[in-house]
């Protein structure tokens, strides 16, 4: 079945003068914030914090990035599954990524920007970690206000101290076959507490409602897809929505998109504020990297939603 462009995934302006603490105007973003992680598991932000020659920086620094030979390309190697470099497999032969792992910690983008560039770039590393600082301000915004709706403003700054992102570059070459561009990336959630897209002016992703509906999203200039992730999802006892999504390329050109994904360290656990008689505890604590490795092996696979199987309580309790 084909896809509608959606016109129901919130639309959120994040440029508003008074978008603070305390004013109407945050508790108005907030609601729609939780509503469209709750019922879509997504939004798409309004957001100036990244400008407009930022934005077409990192996009020229994307497309320097993938010019590389592969065998350069491909030592981008990360000890996390699908943190590093992927590209050149038969079933998603349009799909190219590689992975800047810690990408807020300056030294750990010159690390990655030396092992493509051995004589130095010091552009690209400019630009990249300019960039994810920009697009991390928004991500401490959301969770903020995700924080606050549920009553858990004490337990912000912590989970700020535990959250390392990862700067996930991705390449979609343009279809030679309808069949080939319908399967550009395959149906899946993002192992994520969130997901923050940039699709550089070419759509692509497409979400499923809760009927079971794919619904394309049309962005405007500097706006951005926030996602959900699996964590967030089990984190909120099941309040979040992981956002299903795939990628379908109908485009006649490249398509490059920029993903920072925000994950824990530590154990991620429900909140004890999160669980009561209407919302009996559904996950056993984990860890996020484990969810990962999980998700890779045959058997996380298998599952629509790969938390559940991880470490979902079969019987909930309160």
């Amino acid at each position: 079945m084909g896809s509608l462009i959606s016109p129901v995934v919130p639309f959120i302006d994040f440029n508003h003068k008074d978008l603070k603490q305390g004013t109407s105007a945050w508790a108005s973003a907030m609601k729609q914030v939780c509503h469209g992680l709750e019922e879509y598991g997504c939004f798409v932000a309004l957001y100036d914090g990244v400008p407009p020659e930022l934005d077409g920086a990192i996009l020229k620094a994307t497309e320097e990035l993938f010019a590389l030979p592969t065998e350069i390309k491909s030592q981008n190697v990360v000890d996390k599954p699908q943190f590093g470099y992927a590209g050149q497999i038969p079933t998603i032969p349009l799909f190219e990524a590689m992975g800047i792992d810690n990408v807020t910690d300056p030294e750990e983008v010159g690390k990655f920007t030396e092992l493509m560039w051995p004589d130095g770039n010091h552009r690209f590393r400019e630009v990249a970690y300019s960039y994810s600082m920009k697009v991390a301000e928004l991500d401490h915004m959301v969770v903020r206000m995700i924080f606050e709706n549920y009553g858990l403003e004490k337990c912000y700054d912590s989970h700020v101290a535990s959250t390392s992102y990862l700067l996930r570059i991705l390449k979609y070459r343009a279809p030679e076959t309808s069949d080939q561009g319908d399967n550009a990336l395959p149906r899946h959630t993002d192992k994520t507490f969130l997901s923050i897209l940039n699709q550089n002016r070419i759509n692509g992703l497409e979400i499923k409602t809760k009927e079971g509906e794919w619904i394309g999203i049309d962005l405007p200039p500097n706006a951005f897809i926030v996602m959900a992730g699996d964590v967030s999802m089990a984190w909120s006892n099941d309040r979040i929505r992981a956002c299903y999504h795939r990628v379908a390329m109908k485009a006649s050109t490249t398509r490059y998109t920029l993903a920072l994904f925000s994950f824990l360290s530590g154990m991620v656990q429900v909140p004890r504020e999160l669980v009561d008689e209407n919302h009996p505890l559904k996950y056993n604590p984990f860890d996020n990297v484990g969810l990962i490795s999980f998700y890779v092996s045959e058997e996380g696979r298998k599952h629509e939603y790969t938390v559940k199987a991880y470490c979902g309580i079969e019987t909930p309790v309160v």
